[in-house]
């Protein structure tokens, strides 16, 4: 594909292979517990909701660097399988960022990950052509500088950014300037502005970085989203959970697919909390994207959660 094509979707940020260990419960200090099985599978936040958007028929494409080791060759795979247009930044004699999973029987999950510094997308290896030509962008925190240069090409050409945000990484306050849908982890608007309430915490944020939604994922409690006059609030499904994994990375993907539909801002959210929950129902941080007519299914007929005050 040319750098000139016009996508649906570009995605700039973090890709990590994830060493997935199941076992039956999270070991305790000094004790010994056999695993169950041991998978290798391709994830990360920004990476996983590229794949996931262009499973559901949307064009992509993703910039990221990875290293020269087998791991970077299982990443161009899954790229190349589910058509990604990927703009892969190679490292020599560099490992690719890798993530030990540690899951138990209910689903959760414990992580660990290592990434070498010379994984960290820089500037200089971002072309303004596959940022431009665009209809959105999603970035994460991880590489602030780089994340920033192409949100603000963005916004110079009229291309809507999204980010996935979880921590307060240096600089990511200039960031946020250049977001218009601010979709970060529970914890990051009270950290961010200094808030013990979520709700003050999401519209602080709002009328301090000017952006068109600020919203924060709950995980059970569903998501909360702030537009500058009404709170929307969804509630997250019951579903069989098997892992964890990439929830947050598919209820980006989801909301990016419901914003580019067209839909009311609750229908986003509500096909989001769906996806997100299908995408538990497996292994992996894309092994449960489903299809739009199962989370359709879902939709219509899932049991929802009780948000707990």
């Amino acid at each position: 594909m040319s750098a000139s094509t016009t996508v649906d979707l570009v995605g700039v940020g973090l890709n990590a292979t994830d060493t997935v260990i199941s076992v039956e419960k999270f070991p305790a200090v000094g004790s010994k517990v056999e695993f169950h099985a041991v998978n290798v599978m391709p994830g990360g936040q920004t990476a996983s909701t590229v794949v996931a958007c262009q499973r559901w028929g949307m064009s992509t494409r993703y910039i990221g660097r990875v290293g020269d080791d087998a791991a970077a060759s299982l990443h161009r795979e899954a790229f190349a399988a589910a058509g990604v247009d990927a703009q892969i930044v190679p490292v020599a004699n560099c490992a690719s960022q890798q993530s030990i999973i540690i899951l138990d029987s209910t689903g959760e999950r414990t992580i660990l990950h290592k990434r070498d510094e010379r994984l960290a997308l820089s500037p200089a290896d971002l072309k303004r052509e596959w940022i431009v030509n665009a209809r959105m962008l999603h970035v994460d925190g991880w590489d602030t500088e780089a994340a920033t240069v192409a949100a603000r090409w963005a916004r110079e050409a009229g291309v809507l950014v999204s980010c996935d945000l979880d921590q307060l990484y240096p600089g990511v306050e200039e960031l946020i300037t250049c977001i218009d849908y601010v979709i970060a982890s529970a914890d990051f608007p009270c950290r961010l502005m200094g808030e013990d309430d979520i709700e003050k915490a999401l519209k602080a944020m709002h009328r301090e970085y000017d952006c068109k939604l600020s919203a924060a994922t709950l995980g059970h409690d569903g998501v909360l989203a702030w537009d500058g006059e009404t709170m929307h609030y969804q509630a997250a499904y019951k579903v069989p959970v098997v892992d964890t994994t990439g929830a947050g990375d598919t209820f980006r993907a989801g909301f990016i697919y419901g914003l580019q539909q067209g839909w009311a801002l609750d229908h986003q959210l509500d096909f989001a909390c769906a996806a997100a929950a299908l995408n538990c129902t497996a292994l992996g941080a894309r092994g449960g994207i489903k299809t739009l007519a199962a989370i359709e299914q879902l939709r219509s007929t899932g049991e929802r959660y009780t948000r707990q005050s």
